[in-house]
C-alpha cells in the first residue's frame, strides 16, 4: 500500500527519469533494448562509429546511502508520515549468520535498502535516477533499475572518445557523492561500427584504468557483451 502510493506521488512529480524504464508501469527492458539498436542503425546508415559503455554497480543495493534516499524525498517536497514511515523502514536492520548450531552476534547495516522488499527497489531507482543527469548533451544513456548504459555516436572516434571520458569523468563525481561503486573490472565497452579498413577500437579510462574489451570466446571468434537479456555479439576476424 504504502509502495503503490509512493510510486503514484513520484509519477505525479516527474520524479523518474525518462530513460529510467525499471519497475514502472508500461515500462520494460525492451524500452532500453530498442533505444540502443535504434542508435546503432542510425550509426550504421550514417557510417559512424558508436561507442557503448555498459556499467556495473559494485553491490548496489548493499550500498544505497539511506540519508541520500530521505534528502531526496524531501527535496521533492514529501512531508509528514511517508517519510517518517521510510526512515523507520530503513534504519536499525540487524542480521546474523546461522551455520548448523552456532549463531554470530548482530551485525548492523548502515547504508542499503532491505532485498527482497517491493519498497526498497523503488527507493533505489529513486536514489540513482540523478546519474543519467550527469550525461552531456552528445551521450544517451538508459537504466533499468541499476543496469546503466550509455552511448555517443561521430564519425570521428576522438569525438566519441571525448565525449565518453566527460560523461564518465562527471558520472564517477556524482557515484564517489552518492555512494555508489562502479567496477572496473566488469565495466565495458563495445563498439559498433561498419566503416571499412583497419580502425582502433576507443581508449576509455575509468578511475585510472582502461576499461576492459568485451570477452573473446576464441571458439567463435567473436565478441560478446550481455544487456539487460540480450548477448550482442561481434565477429572480430576483420581486425585480426
Amino acid at each position: 500500500m504504502v509502495n503503490a502510493r509512493l510510486v503514484y506521488c513520484l509519477e505525479e512529480k516527474g520524479a523518474f527519469s525518462p530513460f529510467q524504464s525499471g519497475f514502472r508501469h508500461h515500462r520494460s527492458t525492451i524500452d532500453n533494448i530498442l533505444l540502443l539498436e535504434t542508435s546503432i542503425r542510425e550509426a550504421f546508415i550514417r557510417n559512424q562509429h558508436l561507442v557503448s559503455i555498459f556499467f556495473d554497480m559494485e553491490k548496489a543495493y548493499d550500498r544505497t546511502w539511506r540519508y541520500g534516499i530521505l534528502k531526496d524525498l524531501y527535496h521533492l517536497g514529501f512531508r509528514g508520515n511517508l517519510p517518517v514511515f521510510i526512515q523507520n523502514f530503513l534504519k536499525t536492520r540487524v542480521f546474523q549468520v546461522h551455520v548448523r548450531s552456532t549463531l554470530s552476534r548482530d551485525f548492523y547495516q548502515r547504508e542499503g535498502v532491505p532485498q527482497g522488499s517491493v519498497l526498497s527497489v523503488v527507493l533505489f531507482i529513486l536514489k540513482i535516477n540523478g546519474i543519467v543527469e550527469q550525461l552531456p548533451p552528445a551521450v544517451k544513456g538508459t537504466l533499468f533499475v541499476d543496469d546503466f548504459q550509455i552511448s555517443c555516436a561521430s564519425t570521428n572516434m576522438s569525438t566519441v572518445e571525448r565525449q565518453l571520458q566527460i560523461a564518465i569523468r562527471k558520472i564517477t563525481d556524482w557515484t564517489n557523492n552518492n555512494g555508489f561503486v562502479i567496477s572496473n573490472q566488469k565495466t565495458i565497452c563495445m563498439h559498433f561500427c561498419r566503416k571499412r579498413g583497419l580502425h582502433l577500437d576507443p581508449e576509455i579510462i575509468l578511475n585510472g584504468v582502461a576499461l576492459p574489451a568485451c570477452h573473446v570466446y576464441v571458439a567463435t571468434g567473436t565478441e560478446s557483451c550481455k544487456f539487460l537479456f540480450v548477448i550482442l555479439m561481434s565477429s572480430i576476424a576483420s581486425q585480426m
